[in-house]
């Protein structure tokens, strides 16, 4: 199976909530653990007792406040079993994305680790240090069902919507004059999608995964194509911290050896992981 046919036939976990506001919230349980990673070295926490992670609202199915206003998700669930493997909480902060790309929110000591859907990039890799993989994504396009557009060509001289600081805004600037569409940039997923779904835009261009599940909730609207670019998320920390990045490392290895790993994937994706 495709990678496009398998996620498309994904996505029928949670509620859709939009909310943007600052928030914060505890998602498990301590347990005793110890602070250290392999080797010994020890991991710093900005808070006590907790993991503090900064993540940018909302971007299901990955991180999103559901009915009750708790914030869940894919990545809420991987960063809950390093949170118990330290015999910490789990604390989320919701901040501007392009502070948790740039490294800034941990030079500020605003939290440990980014947890927002980040592509491991070249540059970010220098800003702050990356944890392995945890998913394999690309990029996807999104309109209207009834709108006529069946591919990316069919967007000459429209507008297409594009999310600050993404792989898909670069991707969509980058290939602009090619298909003669022009962009407009908005601060977050919902509101570039939205302005699709309200024909603001005849388009988007974001992850698949969350356009996917974006068109499972709102059927007036579907993903046409995909472009694969080969992109791969992962959760960041301060390169002074690098002992994080390799305690993640271990509790995510142990969760795909015991299967844990796959329960979660599959619990938001709805298929099995794909093999490391």
């Amino acid at each position: 199976m495709t990678k496009f046919r398998s996620v498309a036939l994904a996505f029928a976990a949670g509620a859709t909530a939009l909310s943007l506001t600052a928030c914060a919230n505890n998602s498990a349980t301590p347990a005793p653990a110890s602070t250290a990673a392999a080797g010994g070295a020890e991991i710093a926490l900005i808070t006590p007792g907790k993991l503090t992670a900064c993540t940018h609202l909302a971007f299901k199915p990955f991180q999103f406040k559901d009915d009750s206003g708790k914030i869940v998700g894919y990545e809420v669930d991987l960063m809950d079993l390093v949170a118990k493997d330290l015999g910490v909480e789990q604390e989320i902060v919701d901040i501007a994305f392009d502070q948790i790309t740039s490294g800034s929110v941990f030079a500020a000591k605003k939290c440990d680790v980014g947890a927002a859907a980040i592509t491991i990039r070249e540059e970010r890799a220098k800003a702050a240090t990356f944890a392995e993989p945890h998913f394999d994504s690309t990029l996807a396009l999104l309109v209207k069902t009834d709108s006529g557009i069946t591919k990316v060509e069919d967007l000459k001289d429209k507008q297409v919507a594009v999310q600050t600081d993404t792989t898909g805004k670069d991707w969509a600037e980058e290939n602009a004059a090619k298909y003669g569409y022009t962009t407009r940039v908005f601060d977050d997923m919902p509101t570039a999608t939205n302005s699709v779904l309200g024909d603001v835009t005849a388009a988007t261009i974001n992850d698949n995964g969350v356009l996917y599940d974006f068109a499972n909730d709102n059927p007036t609207t579907k993903v046409i194509q995909e472009f694969e670019t080969g992109e791969q998320y992962g959760f960041n920390v301060s390169n002074d911290n690098k002992a994080l990045a390799t305690k993640i490392n271990e509790v995510l290895d142990k969760a795909r050896a015991d299967g844990t790993f796959n329960e979660i994937y599959k619990k938001w994706f709805g298929v099995d992981a794909p093999a490391k």
